[in-house]
């Protein structure tokens, strides 16, 4: 193998990833070419890694490549009481969505001697890559393996990455499996459950309707319902209030009433007779202080979300596939927390 340049696959989480990062690898000139499936293409350049000139092939998968289901007859509704799914066996399997994908990879891995992952910085990404190295180790046992840590597809990120590779963080990985094992366990068990229960007790409304059970989607129903009977309950009450302002050639000055507002109509309109009858006010003090702007702190996705539905009337998926294709434009970046998004430019 000696003279021979080494041949690297990379493996970014989604399409335009993968062409960000080709595209500052090489300088904006990547020759591209087709995989088994038309959604993720793979990006060929010549670059400098680990110390030797390599050809690199840089690709894609869309997100999670393998999901965890049950083994054998346990997917069967009917195959066993409910109780038992928390101890049936459980594995990984490629969807059939994802097959193309996964054929790429094998291909490719096969005349590759290093892998390396460029999926994003968080728990699930680990995950991801994790689930990539296993597909590609599987057809290429001795490849060798690395990770590429980035916040951002600046060009300084992604060559600051290629410099300091590191090996994957499978602690991070495992975290993420034992989440998915116990959202699959407790969801499946409990929505088979009262499924088959309630549908025995309620044949004619329940007979072809599924009752899903998730451990993170019952909390976030209380929240949505509680906040909808807030809102029912809700009862409007009239206010009067005074709005006091002075107009000069500079513009107009609005005084804001210490009291804010009153509920009694009698009460407000005393104090606007009484203010009516003496009309010309007279400024006793003056109170001021510099103020600062601070630069904003990063913004989590969470509250992204609900700043993004009360200012903007986005709703939360829009604004998720509005800050991903931010984030492959190299405009925003997740730090290495989980969910921070911070401007680069802050």
């Amino acid at each position: 193998m000696a003279g021979r340049t080494q041949k690297v696959l990379n493996v970014a989480e989604k399409n335009d990833a993968a062409k960000a990062i080709a595209d500052v690898l090489s300088n904006g000139r990547y020759r591209r070419r087709e995989g088994f499936s038309k959604f993720n293409k793979i990006y060929e350049f010549e670059f400098n890694i680990l110390n030797k000139q390599s050809s690199m092939s840089m690709t894609s998968v869309s997100g999670h490549l393998l999901e965890l289901d049950f083994k054998g007859s346990y997917q069967k509704w009917h195959s066993c009481q409910p109780v038992a799914l928390f101890d049936a066996g459980v594995e990984k399997h490629c969807p059939d969505q994802f097959k193309d994908i996964k054929r790429t990879l094998e291909r490719e891995a096969r005349q590759c001697q290093v892998l390396v992952i460029w999926t994003d910085c968080d728990r699930e990404g680990e995950n991801i890559g994790t689930e990539v190295i296993d597909v590609c180790k599987a057809v290429k046992p001795n490849i060798r393996i690395y990770r590429a840590r980035f916040s951002d597809f600046t060009p300084q990120s992604i060559i600051s990455a290629c410099c300091n590779l590191v090996q994957p963080d499978y602690r991070s990985s495992d975290a993420v499996n034992v989440r998915s094992e116990l959202d699959l366990r407790i969801g499946a068990a409990f929505t088979r459950f009262q499924t088959l229960r309630l549908q025995k007790i309620f044949p004619n409304v329940l007979s072809d309707q599924v009752i899903s059970y998730g451990s993170c989607q019952f909390p976030t129903l209380g929240f949505v319902v509680e906040r909808y009977k807030a809102i029912q309950n809700f009862i409007p009450e009239m206010f009067h209030k005074l709005k006091v302002s002075h107009e000069t050639e500079d513009g107009r000055v609005d005084f804001n009433w210490k009291r804010n507002r009153l509920f009694n109509h009698t009460a407000c309109l005393v104090l606007y007779q009484i203010v009516m009858e003496n009309p010309i006010a007279r400024v006793i003090s003056v109170n001021s202080r510099p103020k600062s702007k601070w630069r904003p702190q990063p913004l989590e996705t969470v509250e992204l979300e609900k700043l993004a539905s009360r200012k903007l009337r986005i709703n939360a998926k829009e604004t998720m596939k509005i800050a991903e294709k931010l984030y492959n434009q190299g405009l925003v970046f997740f730090l290495l927390s989980r969910f921070a998004i911070l401007h680069m430019n802050v």
